[in-house]
């Protein structure tokens, strides 16, 4: 007797939860909906979501429940659904309890070791059917099988009363297989003749599954399950609710980083300028490579958080015969995001699909190493060691921003094929060895001012930034940098500049990436009036050297280097960054035009102190000059760019 007094405050804790939460005028709701389908349910499903700590305040023991024994607090809610249903006669044709299949939607659990699943400890204790949570990565996922909800069982003997009502209904229990919902051994308690499913009120259900997608992070709760598959345990886990994972974002930048931005406030180019020098000191040279390190710096930051869309992204290809440095710099910059991966030629880029020989025998999609890059950057090496079929498919990549996945029914047990569409949202660095044997010979050698055949040339437009490092003796300048370290490890590199550290790096691209600039009407109008004027200069019998997607990287270029500037705004002055790069790469593959600009525009002069700094500025003021008098010869006729000052 003791028992029963508890259970009913149980179910009244439940009953003011549930009015409390609004979750009983939702109930209602959905009743409603049943009710006035017209239609005949064997079961009835209802999502309930709780908050464990909330009920734990109102009932300590059913709080417990929830996080301990979850199917029997399931129980307590299905029985005040059950009251309720009856005493405001909310569904017609209602018979019993049976029919009321409750989920209960756990919020979270408290952030403590014992609500954490972790497979290392010992004993593996997991067959509690008690909630757990776990975060993690989706490595590969299965096609979405449907599993039974809930189904309805009659008894075979016409004559039995219980060939007719909704007495023997089977509910999913977590941690259940299909075979132990749906089984063909179950026997009437009236009469004990075989029971027989009614398949047209069989309720199928696949709701989870759909909002996970390969290469997320998630955080789960559920309930872990363990069995056999031959001689190994397998440990899965039945989801209760899956949440997205949200890494914190980065909502300032260290003190030294601030009093820089301070001083150079009155340059547009002087801060990203120095960073770009500065950058990666410990690897290389400071004021090496430094169009390189700015060009790695502005796709980090067009980089994004995993639980935002990827917006308008920036790959690069360089060629250059300094393979060595340019891949240790690559390298080292992919882990300045959370999501970089260095992608190995053994493994698959993209996804690969198997059958699952852990769960139904359906197809598995893998993740490449793009997908698992998700909000980040895949670096895939060496371009050339990669064979023809491979780089197609990187084309077509590069070009749609998706992958698509062929699954053949008959070979993985479904009735028909599948075609599944994989968004990949990874900014792709890659470079190629100038003294690679020429990958066409039948093509000329020298296309602009380069010789692009260690480039494939269908991919040579198909990365938005190509870049040429020569270089006469990279190992020496390696070693003499690493001599260098070695005798004074904690030397500054520039006298008027902090020495930065890698966290200081990680700490910038976290708070500037997560900036929302919009473009101003002169940067806009700059872009498009330069967009057209190229068009008009680079045009023969063939067409347009310019493809029609340079106007969206000019403008992902101008908002990223708007974004590294800590700038609200795209300016002129960012824009013009991005054309000159653009304008360089196109020097590169085509020649040049009558907007002439220099091998390296963006760093005329070697960076040594402040004078140095100024004159860089000077020099992209002219550029700047030069650019609009280019617009205004050869843009649209409405554009007065070349009257405006600066």
């Amino acid at each position: 007797m003791t028992g029963e007094p508890s259970f009913y405050h149980m179910r009244e804790a439940a009953l003011i939860y549930m009015d409390r939460s609004k979750g009983l005028e939702k109930f209602i709701e959905d009743c409603k909906k049943y009710n006035e389908s017209g239609q005949s349910y064997a079961v009835y499903r209802f999502v309930i979501s709780v908050n464990p700590m909330d009920i734990t305040e109102l009932n300590a023991i059913l709080g417990n429940y929830i996080l301990h024994e979850p199917v029997r607090a399931a129980r307590i809610f299905q029985s005040v659904c059950d009251a309720a249903v009856k005493t405001l006669s909310l569904i017609t044709g209602y018979q019993n309890e049976a029919q009321i299949n409750v989920i209960l939607k756990v919020t979270h659990l408290p952030d403590l070791p014992g609500y954490h699943l972790s497979l290392s400890e010992f004993p593996l204790d997991h067959r509690s059917q008690r909630l757990y949570m776990m975060e993690g990565t989706v490595t590969a996922m299965s096609t979405i099988t449907k599993y039974t909800q809930g189904a309805r069982f009659l008894c075979s003997d016409s004559k039995c009363p219980l060939s007719k009502d909704f007495r023997y209904i089977r509910i999913h229990t977590p941690g259940a297989t299909e075979s132990a919902t749906v089984r063909q051994d179950f026997f009437c308690d009236l009469c004990s003749s075989l029971l027989k499913e009614d398949v047209k009120y069989r309720v199928l259900g696949d709701e989870l599954i759909d909002r996970m997608k390969l290469g997320g992070r998630y955080r789960i709760i559920g309930i872990p399950v363990c069995g056999f598959n031959g001689f190994q345990v397998t440990v899965c886990i039945e989801a209760n609710n899956i949440h997205q994972y949200i890494a914190p974002i980065s909502s300032t930048i260290c003190t030294a980083l601030q009093k820089l931005h301070s001083k150079t406030l009155n340059s547009p180019w002087i801060f990203t300028g120095i960073f770009a020098n500065i950058f990666a000191a410990r690897l290389v040279p400071m004021g090496m490579y430094n169009t390189l390190k700015l060009c790695i710096l502005l796709s980090l930051v067009q980089t994004c958080n995993e639980d935002k869309k990827m917006g308008n992204p920036l790959d690069l290809m360089v060629v250059t015969n300094d393979t060595l440095i340019v891949e240790r710099l690559m390298r080292y910059s992919i882990c300045l995001v959370p999501r970089g991966v260095s992608h190995t030629h053994f493994n698959d880029m993209f996804a690969t699909v198997t059958k699952d020989e852990f769960g139904a025998g359906t197809a598995i999609i893998h993740a490449g190493s793009a997908l698992m890059a998700k909000g980040g950057v895949c670096f895939i090496g060496d371009i050339n060691i990669y064979k023809k079929e491979k780089l197609d498919v990187l084309l077509s990549v590069l070009e749609s921003r998706n992958i698509t996945i062929f699954i053949a029914g008959k070979k993985y047990g479904e009735s028909s094929d599948q075609q599944i569409v994989i968004p990949v949202q990874c900014n792709f660095w890659s470079y190629a060895d100038s003294s690679f044997k020429k990958y066409n010979t039948k093509e000329p050698s020298f296309i602009g001012q380069m010789d692009l055949s260690a480039v494939p040339s269908h991919l040579i437009d198909a990365f938005g930034t190509l870049l040429y490092l020569p270089s006469a003796n990279p190992v020496i300048s390696l070693v003499q940098h690493s001599l260098i370290r070695a005798i004074g490890p904690e030397a500054s590199f520039y006298l008027a500049v902090p020495q930065f550290t890698t966290q200081d790096f990680e700490e910038l691209i976290a708070f500037a990436k997560n900036l929302q600039v919009t473009f101003s009407n002169k940067a806009e109008t700059l872009l498009h009036s330069y967009y057209l004027a190229s068009r008009r200069v680079r045009t023969d019998l063939n067409g347009s050297k310019i493809s029609t997607s340079a106007l969206k990287y000019l403008s992902a270029m101008s908002e990223a280097h708007a974004k590294l500037s800590l700038r609200g705004v795209v300016t002129e002055e960012d824009a013009l960054v991005a054309i000159l790069l653009f304008e360089a790469s196109l020097t590169l593959k085509h020649g040049s035009s009558v907007f002439r600009v220099c091998q390296n525009p963006l760093f005329p002069v070697e960076l040594i102190d402040e004078n140095s700094l100024h004159q860089r500025d000077a020099t992209l003021r002219e550029y700047l000059q030069q650019l609009r008098k280019f617009i205004f010869t050869y843009g649209p006729t409405s554009v007065t760019l070349a009257n405006q000052n600066d």
